[in-house]
């Protein structure tokens, strides 16, 4: 969209919802936090949101004329912007995958699609699920000036996190680079949609980094017959996948200690 003139040429993908602009013709400020009572904008409500018509309350300038005088969430905006690059290119590099190679490979679930789902930085790094037709993997990605290039394909690394020890594969591939992945669910069978997929991905997410689930991930003799517990088909097969599963279901069943 246009949005403004004065910072980022306009880009209004560079400013967060909170970012605090000014006028540069009479230096009037807009503060998402107070919002507009001339105009009857209510408090917040971000600048990118104000109608296009919208107009400086001081000397009518158009809102392309404002500037970012103070932007509180600049730094998630740019940490958004590099996730949804990289991901990006992660989700091409893997719908390319489906289309040359998987499509017609018995146990692929073509309900589902390529998706990178919960992606965050984590010690400097993306981490994130991509989920596919035949699998729902935990990746985690080199840091911007990383060069993981290099990696040896097929190498295992234990990778710690507040909820337990789980192991990385590393692999490289030509377009999305090097990445090291934690094998969650493969193939993908049990799942009904899309939807119900991208909720298990989240709930993996959030209870990766729950320090009470410890215990449970640490007691890794259990972990690969509770992963094939929950793979095994089950008695009705119309029975709805549960979209969210319990802790225990998530973190031993989820992430399996041994590669696929």
């Amino acid at each position: 969209m246009s949005g403004f003139e004065g910072s980022f040429l306009g880009a209004s993908d560079k400013i967060s919802r909170a970012a605090i602009m000014e006028c540069k013709i009479c230096w009037t400020p807009y503060d998402p936090a107070d919002g507009d009572d001339y105009r009857q904008v209510e408090a917040g409500t971000a600048f990118i949101d104000l109608p296009e018509d919208w107009s400086c309350p001081n000397c009518s300038a158009p809102k392309e004329q404002f500037m970012v005088l103070e932007d509180p969430g600049a730094e998630s905006v740019a940490e958004a912007n590099t996730l949804a690059a990289v991901t990006a290119k992660l989700e091409a590099d893997f719908r390319e995958v489906w289309h040359a190679k998987m499509r017609d490979v018995p146990l692929v679930n073509k309900v589902l699609h390529v998706q990178a789902v919960a992606f965050r930085f984590h010690e400097g790094r993306p981490l994130g699920i991509l989920i596919t037709p035949w699998f729902m993997n935990l990746f985690l990605l080199p840091q911007e000036g990383e060069d993981w290039s290099g990696l040896t394909v097929g190498h295992k690394e234990v990778i710690d996190f507040p909820s337990g020890a789980y192991e990385f594969i590393h692999n490289v591939r030509e377009q999305s680079g090097g990445y090291k992945a934690c094998s969650l669910f493969s193939p993908m069978g049990d799942f009904n949609t899309q939807a119900q997929a991208v909720d298990v991905a989240h709930a993996v997410m959030n209870e990766l980094f729950k320090e009470e689930n410890r215990a449970e991930t640490d007691r890794r003799e259990d972990i690969r017959a509770a992963r094939e517990a929950e793979l095994a088909p089950k008695e009705e097969a119309e029975a709805p996948v549960d979209p969210t599963p319990s802790r225990r279901k998530v973190i031993t069943a989820g992430m399996a200690s041994e590669a696929e």
